[in-house]
């Protein structure tokens, strides 16, 4: 309790799992959907992953955006975020949603006839502890992209209120690595 409260133990973690924090530029970006409510109704790391989204397309020169994620409502959660980036100033006709995918696996599989449509260097945006998996994945689907993590557990230990969210967030991630690994996905 104490390691993970009062030590740099889960920003090590956060950033390990993040890898390079190059921000990339590039053509076309692949931002993974996150979490969802009731409703079609984004959580809170699918309103994140949007808002990094929309900076990364001002920053990095993407002409397009590819959402992926479907989920388990009647809307799917690629078109909500679809619906707040557009809304946040991205052109309408600059984004695309995948809708069918429920997994980062499912994500990378159904992405790969949509990305090899669209020329051009292709970058990933999700989440710092999710990039060490979600880029793996989409390797292995054989789809070449370069990552850009925003920092999501990274900012939430920076308070030590927020260390054992994140510290948990991570933990559940690593668990899913080895789940991942098991199956041969990444």
């Amino acid at each position: 309790m104490v390691t993970v409260t009062s030590t740099p133990l889960v920003s090590w973690l956060s950033g390990k799992l993040a890898g390079p924090w190059d921000n990339p530029h590039g053509d076309l970006l692949v931002v993974l959907s996150g979490s969802g409510l009731e409703g079609g109704t984004i959580g809170l790391s699918s309103y994140w992953r949007c808002i990094y989204a929309v900076m990364a397309f001002r920053e990095g020169g993407f002409r397009q955006i590819l959402i992926t994620g479907g989920g388990l409502d009647d809307t799917p959660i690629a078109v909500t975020m679809q619906r707040l980036i557009v809304f946040l100033g991205v052109p309408a006709e600059s984004v695309t949603v995948e809708t069918l995918s429920t997994s980062t696996h499912e994500n990378a599989l159904r992405s790969v006839p949509i990305l090899n449509r669209m020329p051009g260097k292709k970058v990933l945006l999700t989440s710092d502890y999710h990039m060490f998996r979600a880029l793996r994945v989409f390797h292995k689907a054989g789809l070449d992209l370069e990552g850009w993590p925003y920092p999501d557990t990274g900012k939430m230990a920076t308070s030590w209120s927020g260390r054992w969210p994140a510290f948990l967030e991570i933990t559940l991630e690593l668990t899913k690595i080895a789940y991942y690994k098991m199956q041969g996905w990444i």
